[in-house]
């Protein structure tokens, strides 16, 4: 196989999402998450700008360089679906953290704090974790191209039997 491995990220919720049902003051947001050909989708929330997924998507890794784009979308029945903004997942620093290798250590340790900066779609510090042998980095991402909303997600690293892993 020609992918380094998986990753694993957890769209937990929304948090102020902007309105495009105007009539209901509300959205039915989803959340879609592509890697170069690779997409996966949230269910739909129905009439939420604040939703809960708390859904796991899987994704392909074949390229680091191949950004990770978050979209947000409100369903529409009979219309294309609107906008809700777009975000990148930076997963460089959460890869270089996983380099560097914690095998053995068993206590919560925060392997790196993450400043949101220019750069990144950061809203606030987000901190890489490694916890139970295993790292994740939790992260409130700030939703660009749009006049509000956020979106909070974990991602983790999967290697697979047979991927080429990570590059040293």
């Amino acid at each position: 196989m020609d992918a380094l491995g998986l990753l694993k990220i957890r769209v937990r919720r929304g948090i102020n999402l902007a309105v495009r049902d105007a009539a209901r003051g509300s959205s039915d947001p989803y959340v879609i998450i592509s890697c170069g050909a690779h997409k996966v989708k949230t269910s739909v929330v129905k009439s939420n700008l604040n939703p809960e997924w708390n859904e796991e998507l899987t994704i392909c890794i074949k390229d680091l360089n191949v950004p990770i784009v978050l979209t947000v979308h409100d369903k529409d029945t009979f219309s294309l679906d609107d906008n809700l903004g777009k975000a990148e997942i930076d997963i460089k620093p959460y890869i270089e953290c996983l380099k560097t290798g914690f095998k053995g250590v068993s206590d919560r340790i925060t392997v790196e704090r993450i400043q949101p900066s220019e750069e990144n779609c950061l809203s606030e510090e987000s901190c890489i974790i490694w916890k139970d042998e295993k790292m994740t980095q939790d992260m409130t991402l700030r939703l660009r191209k749009i006049e509000r909303g956020e979106i909070e997600l974990q991602i983790e690293w999967i290697n697979l039997p047979g991927c080429k892993g990570l590059p040293n």
